[in-house]
């Protein structure tokens, strides 16, 4: 009897470690490629290119993370999600390297799709091991992880600065940068180990076999009957548009919040400039906040709830109002579209009739691919109408995500 409590708090102890090494390796994600985009003006100038080469050239990396597919899902389920992430960053650190030293525009080029694939990968795994520990801790935790990768990028970019600002050379800031957090992907991936017996990647079960049989759920797709395939992608379907609605909203923070600001509200210069900063740091906090939320309301709900937020935001913004309402309206679009994509994955991860990582390695693929077309939209509905009459994209990306987290949540409720 006296060995039950010791057992439990030696479980406890590994499931805390595991935590905090699937911590490290977002965290790792984000700052690797993060940290090279402060130098993207230098890089420019010293390749003596023109707006239209850098933009065809830095696309390079969203092009190789497209390119990449589902082909995640195969190597989480031959190798394990530790090891892919690993090893996935550590050639990804190799990658960003070489893009730091490189001097042509085409070795420049090939690493950033080099880099664009494994980022492709490292992502799938590091979600799929995140959803796993996840299940290990008894609550949600997921949300709290893209906050943590959030966390990364914002840091990868203060050490971009900072290097540029101490005139540091771009090839050895991302040497000694890809070194660093080398070494750390390979700490959190020994860190991240599961405790003996549980699953490792513990995906959905397959249709008809809820135990999570592994000749099922390990052996892949072809091994399922073809209805049991058709259901499941039919299953994913609704929770791949949730994701892209989310990356939808997160692109348009990235390319149009400071330039609405500044072109059609009276916000000084400087407002204007914070107008993504707002948009991040209410999306970084509703990540925080996502796991309580999540665990006491569940994820569905909460991802419903911030669908609304989202569409009640900007309305404040496409009807014309001042500069602060539209700033509050911003802050809002980020915290409601925070626990969008996490929701997706975790979803995704539990869809029966899926090989392991499948469905998250697929998801964060589509996703991806909803960035080719939000800004090109939101660009044509401006020229045609005005920028903020085009915030009615986003706005009702809101609603649409809203509509299809309660229809997942009316589904979970029913299975």
């Amino acid at each position: 009897m006296p060995a039950a409590p010791a057992s439990s708090t030696a479980l406890a102890a590994r499931v805390g470690r595991a935590r905090l090494g699937v911590s490290l390796m977002f965290f790792t994600n984000g700052v690797l490629y993060s940290a090279l985009l402060p130098r993207y003006p230098e890089i420019k100038r010293a390749l003596d290119l023109s707006d239209t080469a850098f933009g065809l050239t830095v696309v390079a990396f969203p092009a190789g993370a497209i390119a990449a597919a589902a082909a995640g899902a195969s190597l989480i389920r031959r190798f394990g999600a530790p090891r892919v992430t690993a090893v996935g960053s550590v050639l990804l650190a190799v990658a960003m390297g070489v893009a730091g030293v490189s001097g042509t525009v085409a070795l420049l080029f090939a690493a950033l799709v080099l880099g664009g694939v494994l980022d492709a990968v490292v992502d799938a795994a590091q979600n799929v091991h995140g959803i796993a520990v996840e299940r290990l801790t008894g609550r949600s935790i997921i949300n709290s992880l893209h906050a943590i990768w959030s966390l990364g990028a914002a840091s990868g970019g203060v050490i971009g600065a900072a290097a540029a600002a101490a005139d540091v050379a771009i090839g050895l800031q991302m040497v000694v940068n890809g070194v660093v957090w080398a070494a750390v992907a390979l700490l959190a991936a020994r860190l991240s180990r599961l405790p003996h017996g549980a699953r490792p990647d513990a995906g959905a079960a397959s249709a008809g076999d809820p135990a999570g049989d592994p000749a099922t759920t390990t052996d892949g797709a072809e091994r399922a009957r073809p209805a049991a395939r058709r259901a499941a992608y039919r299953l994913l379907v609704p929770l791949v548009l949730l994701a892209v609605c989310g990356t939808l909203l997160e692109d348009v923070a990235n390319n149009w919040v400071v330039l609405l600001l500044g072109r059609e509200t009276a916000a000084p210069a400087v407002v204007a400039g914070l107008g993504l900063t707002v948009v991040l740091v209410s999306q970084f906090v509703g990540r925080l906040l996502g796991d309580p939320m999540t665990d006491r309301w569940g994820r569905g709900a909460v991802a419903r709830a911030g669908g609304l937020l989202v569409a009640g935001g900007l309305v404040p913004v496409v009807a014309g109002a001042s500069y602060p309402f539209v700033l509050l309206g911003f802050a809002l679009m980020g915290f409601g579209s925070a626990t969008l994509v996490p929701a997706a994955f975790a979803a995704a991860d539990r869809v029966p009739g899926l090989p392991v990582g499948t469905g998250v390695a697929l998801t964060g693929w589509l996703m991806r691919l909803g960035f080719l077309a939000t800004s090109p939209l939101v660009g044509v509905l401006s020229d045609a109408t005005t920028l903020r009459t085009a915030m009615v994209v986003p706005l009702v990306a809101g609603l649409v995500a809203a509509v299809l987290a309660e229809r997942t949540r009316r589904r979970d409720r029913v299975t």
